[in-house]
């Protein structure tokens, strides 16, 4: 019975858990090392402290790291402190309030920095695991702003316990980045980077860059044996000889360089009895004179030692140079590389497809702009110089709707139809005031709307004035369509596209399955069958110039939307409409967007190729299309039948 009792009395002593001290036990037994810490004895505080388990452990480091640890005095506790009327708020080590203390009672720690590093970097084991979801991601987020080496481990013990899926998968990642930076087996390291080629993310690449910084160095007669050769350098191809020799002289392998100043004032300061360290005056006349007299004034000790340009020459000669990788481990320098290979691959992949969408982008501006020129000039015939002030009229409509509607969705839905009918009532008045008396007129209408365009200008500084005004897009339309780190497409941008593809669209059903578009067609063809027809192209005239004049002023307001309304707004858009009306073809819808998409592909192209320099990519771009019009002045999609000769 006896031994019964023992063995049950030893098994529940086994089952029970040991006992631990609490944060208060291990506080105390550590008091000396906390009231003056270093960096050399905060260790073994900080363990003996996380060991306890006790949940304020995070809340008496985060005081004592904050200079808001106190000790008072009369009987060597320690509180947390808070700023208070009569000194200080005391929270003692279990987080119940104990009271009030003076600045007097409380002996204040202060450590220093070194010391609060230390207490930082401890920190980040108890926040990643922190109940608060806020706070472990923002613990996350500065270990990813400054990893160091001790993230890894805590990192790594908080992967386990995570119970949010998302900042899980950050947490993983962010292992994987520490570990390919930190980890202590070379072989872990590589295999980490090679399961990274095929992501480009900005964190990895700044990971992989220290891997792969070089210093420049140089040895005498070949690399020593112990550095991870990144490339050899040749002296005046890979840098250049002074480089070269000032790379010597900061390593303390070879002495300064002798200036031509610095000879010639020690040469004149040794100067005795018509020589200079034995050689005759009459021997100093040319540079290797010089330097035998420079030579032997070392020898003798008389002036300091400095390399003329022959020694110059001779310890470049002697030495080789080199770049190497701080990294020590070339596996790892290696396994970076082929990751960076990768990288630089999938990046300049992306850059082509971010150009094609900027491309496409600009282009849609393009058509946008120019798809009303297309009715007025390429179907009329009437070149409208004050074509680019419809969309200028358009933008500043969007602006007036916005002053009196400040919901800017509503405003925008408000703003397209009415700039439509703002300039389409515009073009009508211009068309029966002025266009209808100068048809088959070309030099008269061109210099009539020139005058036209510079009169609305100025109609425009006299309302508006000279400063741009803002038209505000919609909060939907803020921000940026982000595929990668790359390629990011902005949303006002995208709704450009649509807007084009819906007027396109609109386009092609007005023309193809409308009267009007019948009408239009047949008065464009032949006008004098077509009024025999019962057609009355005035009236055609009348409506295809105010339409394409309204869909300007709905171009206006797209623009608007992310260029700057001002008064020469159309000024920036003429050029480029006009080019794209007779690059894509005169009259023909498919090619307007055809010569929409060639010019906004090639400016982006040549903007690209030379982008410091955009006046002379649009220069550049000009050119290109005078030689393209040279070649095929119809233009890439020519009218066929009884309309192209007219």
């Amino acid at each position: 019975m006896k031994r019964f009792v023992f063995s049950l009395f030893v098994t529940i002593l086994a089952a029970m858990p040991l006992w631990a001290e609490t944060l208060a036990e291990a506080v105390a037994t550590h008091a000396a090392a906390i009231e003056k810490p270093s960096r050399q004895t905060i260790g073994p505080v900080i363990d003996a402290l996380a060991a306890t388990g006790d949940p304020m452990v995070a809340s008496f480091l985060e005081a004592w790291g904050a200079k808001r640890l106190g000790q008072r005095k009369a009987d060597k506790a320690f509180f947390l402190l808070a700023p208070d009327t009569a000194g200080f708020a005391l929270t003692d080590l279990t987080g119940a309030a104990a009271g009030t203390a003076t600045k007097g009672e409380i002996s204040e720690m202060k450590p220093n920095a070194g010391v609060r590093g230390l207490i930082s970097a401890a920190l980040v084991q108890f926040t990643l695991s922190d109940p608060d979801l806020t706070r472990r991601v923002a613990a996350v987020a500065s270990i990813s702003a400054a990893p160091e080496a001790s993230h890894l481990g805590p990192i790594r013990a908080s992967i386990e316990t995570e119970t949010d899926p998302e900042l899980k998968a950050r947490k993983m990642r962010l292992e994987r980045i520490l570990t390919l930076q930190f980890d202590p087996d070379p072989a872990v390291r590589v295999a980490v980077i090679d399961g990274f080629q095929a992501e480009t993310g900005l964190e990895l690449r700044a990971a992989l860059n220290p891997l792969l910084a070089v210093t420049r160095g140089a040895a005498v007669g070949a690399v020593p044996q112990d550095v991870n050769l990144a490339r050899k350098l040749v002296p005046g191809r890979d840098l250049t000889k002074i480089e070269a020799y000032d790379l010597l002289v900061a390593a303390g392998q070879a002495p300064a360089r002798l200036t031509a100043e610095e000879q010639r004032a020690a040469l004149v300061a040794n100067l005795k009895d018509g020589a200079v360290a034995g050689i005759a005056l009459a021997d100093l006349g040319t540079q290797g004179g010089r330097d035998r007299a420079y030579t032997a004034l070392e020898d003798a000790g008389l002036v300091p030692m400095a390399a003329t340009d022959d020694e110059a020459d001779a310890a470049l000669a002697a030495h080789v140079f080199f770049e190497a990788y701080a990294e020590p481990d070339k596996s790892i320098t290696d396994a970076a590389a082929r990751a960076m290979g990768a990288i630089e691959t999938q990046v300049g992949l992306q850059q082509a497809v971010d150009l094609g969408l900027d491309a496409l982008s600009l282009a849609s501006i393009f058509f946008l702009a120019a798809i009303g020129l297309a009715i007025t000039f390429g179907v009329m015939g009437v070149i409208n110089m004050a074509h680019g002030e419809f969309i200028m009229m358009g933008a500043y409509t969007g602006y007036v709707v916005q002053l009196w509607i400040t919901n800017y969705t509503l405003s925008l839905i408000v703003a397209l139809p009415m700039a439509f009918a703002v300039t389409f009532a515009a073009g009508v008045a211009m068309e029966r005031l002025v266009i209808r008396h100068l048809y088959k007129r070309p030099l008269e209408t061109l210099l009539a709307t020139f005058g036209i365009s510079i009169t609305l200008q100025q109609l425009a500084k006299n309302i508006f004035g000279t400063q741009a005004r803002p038209l505000t897009a919609p909060a939907w339309l803020d921000g940026a369509w982000s595929v990668t780190d790359v390629i990011q497409v902005s949303y006002i941008r995208i709704a450009i596209f649509v807007l084009a593809l819906v007027f396109l669209a609109f386009f092609l059903w007005l023309m193809k399955r409308t009267r009007l578009g019948l009408d239009v067609r047949a008065v464009t063809q032949n006008p004098s069958m077509a009024a025999s027809m019962g057609i009355n192209p005035d009236r055609i005239n009348m409506l295809t110039f105010g339409l394409g004049s309204g869909i300007a002023g709905i171009a206006g307001v797209a623009i608007g939307l992310f260029a700057k309304v001002t008064s020469e707004l159309g000024n920036d858009y003429i050029v480029q409409s006009f080019m794209t009306v007779v690059v894509g073809g005169v009259g023909n819808i498919w090619g307007t967007l055809a010569g929409a998409a060639m010019i906004g592909g090639l400016q982006k192209v040549i903007e690209w190729l030379n982008p410091s320099n955009t006046l002379a990519a649009q220069t550049y771009m000009i050119l290109f299309i005078i030689l393209f019009i040279q070649f095929r002045p119809r233009g890439i999609i020519a009218l066929k039948g009884r309309a192209a000769g007219d």
